[in-house]
This record gives C-alpha cells, sequence and structure tokens, in this order.
C-alpha cells in the first residue's frame, strides 16, 4: 500500500486522464506528487486536492511544454519544491493529432513534436542533475490503434520517437541506476503499471515499453 513512501513523483498531464490516473495512483502508494499542468493552475489544483484528500502530498505547478521554454520552467518550478532529490518522472502531457496527413498544418505537427517528444527529452535534461540511484522515467504513449489505417501519421511518428527515447535513454541512464520505460495507453486505468515501474518490485525492468490492452 505504501511502497513509495518517501519517494517524491512529478507528473506532467496530470489534470486530466491518463496523467491523473497516475499522479493519484502513485500518491495512493505513499509518494509526493508535484500535478503539473500545461495551461492553468485550477484543473491541476483540483488534483491536488484530491490527493490531499486521500491523505497525500501534493503541489502544482504550470508550464506550457509546447514552447522551447517550457521544460526548463517546468524543471525549475520542480526543483524549488523536492530540492535535491526527485525519484519519479511520468511524462503525460502529450495529446493525439486526430488529423490526416491532408488536413495537418506545419504548426500543428511542430506542436505535437514539441509536446509529445521535444519537451520530455528536455525535462529528462534539465531533472537529471536531481534524479538519482533507483530513480525512474515514465513515458505515457498514446493509445495503440491496430487497424489498418487508424493510426495517424503524426501520431505513428511521435510514438516510434518515444519508443526510441525509452531505448536509448534507458541505456544511456542505465549506469546511473536510473530505469527509463514506457506503458502504451489503452483503454484501461495505467495507474497500477505506473505506480509498478515506479516501485523497487519493478527494480530490474528498463527500456521496455508496456502495452495495456483489454481487448486481448
Amino acid at each position: 500500500m505504501n511502497a513509495l513512501a518517501g519517494k517524491t513523483a512529478v507528473v506532467t498531464g496530470a489534470s486530466r486522464g491518463s496523467g491523473r490516473a497516475a499522479a493519484l495512483a502513485l500518491a495512493r502508494a505513499g509518494a509526493q506528487v508535484i500535478v503539473h499542468d500545461g495551461h492553468g493552475a485550477s484543473e491541476a489544483e483540483t488534483v491536488v486536492r484530491e490527493i490531499r484528500g486521500i491523505g497525500g502530498r501534493s503541489g502544482a505547478i504550470v508550464a506550457d511544454l509546447t514552447t522551447r521554454e517550457g521544460p526548463y520552467r517546468l524543471a525549475r518550478q520542480v526543483r524549488a519544491i523536492v530540492g535535491d532529490r526527485l525519484d519519479i518522472l511520468v511524462a503525460s502531457a502529450g495529446v493525439p493529432a486526430n488529423e490526416a496527413v491532408g488536413d495537418m498544418s506545419v504548426d500543428e505537427f511542430d506542436r505535437q513534436i514539441a509536446l509529445n517528444v521535444r519537451a520530455p527529452f528536455f525535462l529528462v535534461q534539465q531533472l537529471l542533475p536531481i534524479m538519482c540511484m533507483r530513480s525512474n522515467v515514465t513515458f505515457l504513449l498514446l493509445p495503440a490503434r491496430r487497424a489498418a489505417g487508424e493510426l495517424h501519421a503524426a501520431d505513428a511518428a511521435i510514438g516510434g520517437a518515444i519508443q526510441t527515447l525509452v531505448r536509448h535513454l534507458a541505456f544511456a541512464l542505465g549506469g546511473r541506476g536510473i530505469r527509463v520505460n514506457g506503458v502504451e495507453k489503452g483503454f484501461d486505468d495505467v495507474g497500477s503499471v505506473v505506480t509498478f515501474l515506479a516501485s523497487d518490485a519493478a527494480r530490474w525492468v528498463t527500456g521496455e515499453v508496456v502495452r495495456i490492452d483489454d481487448q486481448s
């Protein structure tokens, strides 16, 4: 029940959806959870109140991760709150493009890449100095769409990029004792999987992408 007691987590995109589910699950497991929202504090504060309502510790931060400065601003806020130790980072700020090749603009494509790929990369970079042995990073990938033609090209490109980041960051950071994994979101709650990957029970798991699928 308290597998993550004494640990501190940051969850990006935590005010809704899978990010919110991950934040609440980590809090139930005993972690202090910093809740991030990209645009306003009100939705993040709602999740903070939920976490405090179940006896957890939490705070809210706001940073627009589509901007070049966003990851740096978020990292500064995190370090001001947690000090010199961060145990868990969950990157969940991405959203599906939902646009076919013929409909997507250059600006929207750039925004998607910035939010889903550039931001988590530089957030890991900026938070690396306060991550330590047994810290871990979990990327939440967009839901898999297996039927032919259902996965938009931008989503496919982003998913492939994140899976590549998972593998290469796991290799690059393994010597520091930092694990890096991904969770491919399905229709089930991702909280239990994120909590498992953040715990010592998954101390040998790194460089993996776990697929959640309730249709098998």
